[in-house]
């Protein structure tokens, strides 16, 4: 090989250009000639080789990438010249020796022709211990990747190489080498260098190899794993049909096929899309994961929502009217609203307005008032008069935001929230949903539901509504929400700003006497076990009921007054010492229920009454239960043993407190005026007490009573006990406004009250006061406290001693 080497130490040849392959010594390649390059430096060198006398024509194999020649060549012999496998011309050329690539030159032909020097590739012999170990190493990895491939034939030739620089340049066959790799092998001169880089090759490549069988076997193993799984519950369905059909079953098991169920099922677009990619994955799951249960209940609670049911409105605007009527006396407020709600969606479906900017005309209303007035009972009257599904949402004590938007599905148990399952358990898109005591809604660290409802009860928000159990959008634009409450200033400002609130005040002392003979009773007949002509109360026996036995804004303890009134009746009818039929008048109640909780002011003895003496005033007040009496009492402590200042017993809020302060102040800058004796104000205590101790008050409101009961006390006149006032007080004895002023006059009628005193501005608020209300009382609009005190302090001259 040295001798060879000599020989051609500086050639000039033509250049046969390689483009993106490589040819290392010793590897023997056919090269297509219907390529220009190709063929012209064969052609060239065959020519140079006829003139020479050489054997066989010798070309330079250059690799090119990108068109730039790599610095080193390889000197190839044309070995044959013939026809390739597909019948195109070629040329079997054998690689020879590494070539220096020098300067270009001319030469006969058309080709490239350049000059260059032989590079010398010796290795010293023999070998030492590190290269024949590097060659051990080589031949092992080869022969195990040829072994994988199956070339066997290959395995032998490669372990008789013993040639270090032949060895290396075997790899030059291996096809997972780069052209990049390849031009690295052939520039590299030093044998022992080639080879290592040559073995690490292929050690990286063996790495690789692992890894990739490593995973496919892993990817093969869960194939047929599946395949099997697939395999078994196609005879599992087989089984179970046969079993069927042996049965006398006939169809398929649709409980199971969830694809066909959703497929089946009018769900619109996006739902539908939801849950065949539910059904995909439960397709794909084990029935031993957790999540297969989890997309079963998913699927099943979807399925059963009523996505497209819905029930027509009744558009009969005086049959709805009249069925409202019927079912509750009184609440012409909230019967106009649901009437006017009726007719414009009357309008609009004639129109072909029932679906506008992908919203619907649904309803969002806010049902105030104290306990007992029929809110709760309301609800399932509006959804019979609109022919609607009703279903009532308890939120009373509520305080996890998830009962109202559902739990993620990542949890354990999740369900969906209270308003999806109203939906799915009235059947329909279109119900009424009663949300029962919004105002008791509560929050801690599991958020805030009444943030929640926020989505829920807007009318621009709720035709997107978006459960997190259920994930797809849920469309509540046509539902009508009734939201019930006692108190109004317990309800969030942002969530009550999205509702229409309707105030309902409770019922007059007739409309009690109409509800106990046409509702109560009747149901009440029923439960006792008693025939509707067997026991009858009269009238005047309900209105004594309803105004000394009961006083409420509603009519839950008349109910219950009726109820024990009826159980006695039974129960004596048992005993034998009652026959029936039996007429309950006013007379036989005390004998039966025994004697009256409330007895009017007006109906006990003058000198029992609370304002029998000076310093005592009635007041109204607006509670948690509706309107009510508020008495003030007042009083002047000795001017020897008492501390002068002002005292307030009650409990009272700071608003009443600074109330009290401001009607001491006016008597004592005005005294003279209203010729009041203020100068025993100067050294002696005023107390102010309001009863009913354990109640806490405040608001403006008792700010004229406290100063009437003042007055009252200096001047030692009488408050008339036939007067009740409400209204506040300024410094300049102005009367200002107050709020709830049909509920005090309701309350003052309970009372037996007939004379009230009320501000001249709230003057306009009379117009909601029925009218069997205002005509039994005698209400007197006032703008000064002067006024107050003319119409509600008896004449001095039947005045007694101050209470002083």
């Amino acid at each position: 090989m040295a001798a060879e080497s000599s020989a051609f130490t500086s050639l000039t040849l033509p250049v046969l250009p390689l483009d993106d392959e490589v040819v290392l010594p010793g590897m023997v390649v056919p090269l297509d000639l219907s390529d220009a390059e190709v063929r012209a430096a064969v052609e060239a060198a065959q020519a140079a080789a006829r003139s020479s006398g050489a054997s066989k024509p010798k070309v330079l194999l250059v690799p090119r990438v990108d068109g730039t020649y790599a610095a080193t060549g390889v000197l190839g012999t044309v070995e044959q010249v013939g026809r390739l496998s597909d019948g195109d011309p070629g040329a079997l050329i054998r690689g020879r020796g590494r070539v220096k690539i020098g300067a270009g030159t001319t030469g006969p032909g058309g080709a490239l022709w350049v000059e260059g020097a032989r590079i010398d590739e010796t290795v010293p012999d023999p070998m030492p211990g590190q290269v024949a170990e590097l060659v051990k190493e080589y031949k092992a990895l080869a022969t195990n990747w040829l072994k994988k491939r199956g070339a066997w034939q290959v395995v032998d030739r490669v372990q008789q190489i013993d040639d270090v620089s032949q060895l290396a340049d075997n790899s030059g066959y291996s096809p997972f080498l780069t052209t990049a790799q390849k031009i690295e092998l052939l520039e590299t001169a030093d044998p022992v260098a080639r080879l290592k880089l040559a073995t690490e090759q292929l050690r990286e490549h063996l790495a690789e190899q692992d890894v990739a069988e490593s995973i496919a076997k892993d990817v093969q193993e869960g194939v047929d794993k599946q395949q099997r799984e697939f395999l078994l519950r196609r005879q599992l369905e087989a089984v179970r049909k046969e079993l069927r059909e042996l049965n006398g079953e006939d169809g398929e098991d649709e409980t199971d096929d969830y694809r066909a169920r959703v497929e089946a099922a009018d769900l619109p677009e996006k739902v539908r899309e939801a849950a065949l990619k539910e059904v995909d994955k439960l397709e794909r799951g084990s029935d031993q994961s957790p999540e297969i249960s989890w997309i079963r209940t998913w699927l099943d609670t979807v399925l059963e929502l009523p996505w497209n049911e819905r029930t027509e409105d009744e558009y009969d605007i005086q049959g709805a009217k009249a069925i409202l009527d019927a079912e509750h006396a009184g609440l012409q407020d909230v019967k106009e609203r649901i009437t006017e709600y009726l007719a414009v969606r009357k309008r609009r479906a004639d129109r072909g307005l029932g679906v506008v900017g992908g919203r619907r005309g649904g309803a969002v209303l806010a049902l105030v008032g104290p306990p007992g007035v029929g809110k709760t009972s309301l609800g399932e009257s509006v959804a019979h008069a609109m022919g609607r599904k009703f279903v009532r949402v308890a939120l009373g004590g509520v305080r996890d935001e998830a009962e109202i938007r559902g739990h993620r599905r990542t949890y354990v148990g999740a369900l969906p929230g209270r308003i999806v399952r109203a939906i799915k358990e009235a059947g329909s898109m279109n119900p009424v949903v009663l949300l029962d005591e919004i105002d008791k809604v509560g929050s801690d660290f599991r958020g805030d539901p009444a943030a929640a409802l926020l989505e829920v009860l807007d009318p621009a928000q709720n035709h997107t509504f978006r459960d997190h159990y259920l994930e797809v959008e849920l469309d509540l634009s046509d539902v009508v929400f009734l939201a019930t409450a006692n108190v109004l200033e317990a309800i969030p400002e942002a969530l009550l700003d999205r509702m229409e609130l309707v105030r309902l005040d409770g019922y007059t002392e007739d409309e009690k006497v109409v509800i106990a003979r046409d509702h109560l009773l009747p149901r009440q007949l029923e439960r006792a076990g008693l025939e509707p002509g067997e026991v009858t109360i009269d009238e005047s026996a309900l209105r004594r009921l309803a105004g000394e036995y009961t006083r409420e804004a509603g009519v839950r303890n008349l109910e219950r007054s009726i109820a024990r009134l009826l159980r006695k009746v039974a129960s004596q009818h048992e005993l034998g010492e009652q026959e029936l039929p039996f007429i309950v008048g006013a007379e036989q109640l005390r004998g039966l229920i025994g004697r009256p909780h409330h007895v009017p002011e007006s109906a006990q003895d003058p000198a029992e009454r609370r304002t029998a003496v000076p310093g005592v005033a009635t007041g109204l007040a607006v509670t948690g239960a509706g309107g009510d009496v508020l008495f003030v009492e007042a009083s002047l402590a000795d001017p020897e043993t008492g501390a002068a200042g002002l005292t307030l017993t009650g409990q009272l809020g700071d608003v009443m407190k600074e109330s009290a302060q401001i009607a001491l102040s006016f008597l004592r800058s005005h005294g003279a005026e209203l010729e009041l004796p203020v100068a025993d104000l100067k050294d002696r205590g005023v107390h102010i007490h309001f009863p009913a101790g354990a109640v806490p008050k405040d608001g403006p409101s008792a700010g004229i009573t406290m100063t009437t009961a003042l007055a009252s006390l200096l001047s030692g006149r009488l408050v008339r006990t036939d007067v009740a006032m409400t209204g506040e007080v300024s410094l300049t004895g102005r009367v200002l406004p107050i709020g709830g002023l049909k509920q005090k006059l309701l309350a003052a009628h309970r009372a037996g009250t007939t004379t009230v005193v009320i501000p001249k501005r709230n003057e306009a608020d009379l117009d909601d006061v029925p009218s069997e209300i205002l005509d039994k009382l005698e209400v007197h609009p006032v703008t000064d406290v002067r006024q107050v005190l003319e119409i509600a302090l008896s004449p001095a001259e039947v005045a007694l001693p101050a209470a002083a």
